[in-house]
């Protein structure tokens, strides 16, 4: 995979970041700065925040208001731009994935650790096609066409657990995700397969929450911790939801988020009594 593409929201963030901490320092209002630049507050919000590509003549504007005169200083944030505004494999599939995803795939793809806890569904970054399809097919409002072109965005994400310096994947996963039979036999056999094979990876770790644990931390439902290398940028909590997703980057909810993360790896089987207990899975499926 392209590494420097794939780190495009990355790239945005952290010019957005930078601009914004260098409009803080000069007490400028995000209204004045729009205006600069023959746009809005809100156009400056969305910079700030990575949510839209940048245009370099904005981002020079904005560094002269700012009182950036030093030209390294002024090449190095520029060169950033270019950075930022390459797009990630997973804008072809634009139509296809929304918006709110898309976001989703990026920061995904730049983390360094990923933790997860997963209620229904087996995580998507250990699906196997058969089981994919079932998933994505019980959507009824999709062609067939649109479900494998979803099927395709999901399983080329799972390259970002083979690229150099790929994340360590952590995931606790709820045993109703074996117990639901999504799709049946033809694709939960080969799902759970595609599960004791992904525990060889060194950098997969996956626990299994048994219905004997009872209630546990985490009734709140599903939810991912990404975490990144740039110290810039602060850890991030993803929940999803039926027509959306939210993101928490407050450090008191990530902590919070954290912690539950940390009492349900507790609570669930340890990596070597989940691998005997997805082996005995198995044999139940094949029966």
């Amino acid at each position: 995979m392209d590494g420097e593409g794939d780190n495009s929201t990355v790239r945005r963030i952290l010019l957005g970041t930078v601009l914004r901490k260098l409009r803080a320092k000069k007490q400028i209002s995000a209204k004045e700065a729009g205006y600069h630049i023959r746009g809005t507050e809100s156009k400056i919000s969305r910079m700030e925040t990575g949510k839209v590509s940048f245009k370099e003549r904005d981002v020079a504007d904005l560094l002269t208001l700012y009182g950036v005169t030093d030209a390294k200083e002024r090449e190095q944030i520029l060169n950033l731009v270019n950075e930022a505004n390459t797009l990630g494999w997973w804008h072809t599939y634009g139509e296809s994935l929304p918006g709110w995803f898309e976001a989703f795939v990026g920061l995904e793809t730049a983390a360094s650790i990923v933790r997860t806890y997963e209620v229904q569904y087996i995580p998507g970054l250990l699906q196997c096609r058969e089981y994919a399809r079932s998933v994505i097919g019980n959507n009824r409002s999709l062609s067939q066409e649109e479900v494998e072109r979803r099927v395709e965005v999901r399983i080329r994400r799972q390259d970002v657990l083979d690229r150099p310096g790929a994340p360590v994947f952590w995931t606790v996963l709820d045993e109703a995700a074996l117990r639901r039979p999504i799709g049946g036999a033809e694709s939960m056999q080969p799902q759970i397969e595609h599960l004791i094979e992904q525990t060889q990876r060194a950098n997969v770790t996956i626990q299994l929450l048994p219905f004997s644990v009872g209630a546990h931390a985490a009734e709140g439902g599903a939810f991912v911790l990404l975490r990144f290398a740039e110290p810039e940028l602060a850890d991030l909590v993803y929940l999803e939801h039926l027509t959306g997703a939210q993101y928490l980057d407050r450090p008191e909810d990530v902590e919070q988020y954290s912690r539950v993360m940390d009492r349900i790896s507790v609570d669930a089987l340890t990596p070597e009594d989940t691998l005997r207990a997805l082996k005995q899975f198995a044999m139940l499926s094949r029966h």
